[in-house]
């Protein structure tokens, strides 16, 4: 699967802090079951990231 192959597939996506002071991102779908633990620091670039592609995506649906 790309970026920009559309899909059929659920999953649920948590954001939140651990205890241990990380940003975990939790991906849970069928058959999936995905913790990703970041710095804060990692968490702030992913954060940028996301928000510029969400800028990107705005300006094409124009």
């Amino acid at each position: 699967m790309s970026i920009n192959k559309e899909s059929d597939l659920a999953a649920n996506l948590q954001i939140g802090p651990t205890t241990l002071g990380m940003v975990r991102i939790y991906i849970e779908g069928d058959g999936v079951d995905l913790p990703l633990d970041f710095d804060p620091d990692e968490a702030l670039e992913i954060a940028d990231e996301l928000r510029a592609a969400a800028e990107a995506a705005r300006k094409m649906a124009k």
